[in-house]
């Protein structure tokens, strides 16, 4: 049995109660028009409901109203027309204002000069300001050797007008040639660690203060003055070469599976420890 042809019922009728009266004329659900019209039940509902307020723009509404009326058979002209929603309106196209090109030139050479302007009045007293320091000095230069006559008659130079400056030729005094002195080298130290190999090395003073306490890579050199040293331990007593004044020490006597332990005389003498 085919629904009743809702389009002719009452005109005063919106179009949510005309939506819910042709669908339950056709036997169908809310669920069922949302599962054809594959859209949620809320939507169905706020239609027939004509709840706009939760359908967003109106031009959603409309091909919301559009989809359900066609599904029920409606004309979708009267649904639209009873849902109050209004058309869309194409949006209003203004004509852009012509500026002739005589009056772009304008503004823009009025901006220009505005600059220029402002330039000069910027630049112009800094150029002032600087410009006596610029201005070039007239050097007055000549002859520190005057003559004895003319220091005599300064009074009457004055009457007789300037008197000119003669060039001294007489040679200039020989400076004696500074000869200089060589600088006084370092004196050589009393006790001196030459290290060949990285070795670890522990330097105290005859007080047992700690000296020096660390790993000296291959090629270290180590001085120490007479007396500033009163004990010396050697990690790797095979790669550091003692001196004593520039004299190669034997440390073999000190050597203990290749660290070697010795004392330190305040005259750079070496002895073993406990001694």
């Amino acid at each position: 049995m085919m629904p009743p042809d809702h389009n002719t019922t009452d005109p005063n009728q919106g179009c949510g109660q005309r939506l819910r009266a042709a669908r339950e004329a056709a036997g169908l659900s809310v669920q069922d028009v949302a599962t054809r019209l594959k859209m949620p039940v809320r939507v169905v509902e706020s239609l027939e409901a004509e709840d706009w307020s939760r359908l967003g723009a109106p031009v959603f509404i409309r091909g919301q109203l559009r989809s359900y009326g066609r599904l029920l058979g409606l004309v979708t002209d009267v649904v639209h027309a009873s849902s109050g929603v209004g058309p869309i309106q194409p949006v209003e196209l203004k004509p852009r204002t012509y500026v002739p090109r005589m009056r772009i030139v304008a503004e823009q050479s009025a901006r220009r000069l505005v600059y220029v302007v402002i330039t000069a009045a910027i630049a112009l007293p800094v150029w002032l300001a600087t410009r006596p320091h610029l201005a070039p000095q007239d050097a007055v230069s000549g002859s520190l050797d005057v003559p004895v006559s003319v220091a005599d008659g300064a009074d009457g130079q004055a009457s007789r007008g300037p008197t000119p400056l003669i060039a001294s030729m007489a040679p200039v005094a020989q400076r004696p040639a500074v000869v200089p002195v060589p600088a006084p080298q370092p004196a050589m130290p009393a006790l001196e660690l030459r290290l060949s190999g990285d070795s670890w090395v522990e330097v105290t003073a005859p007080d047992g203060r700690v000296v020096e306490q660390s790993l000296l890579k291959e090629g270290t050199v180590r001085g120490y003055a007479a007396g500033e040293v009163g004990a010396i331990v050697l990690g790797n007593a095979g790669a550091v070469e003692v001196r004593h004044d520039g004299v190669e020490q034997d440390i073999a006597p000190y050597l203990r599976a290749n660290v070697a332990r010795f004392t330190v005389s305040s005259d750079g003498s070496l002895a073993p420890v406990g001694h």
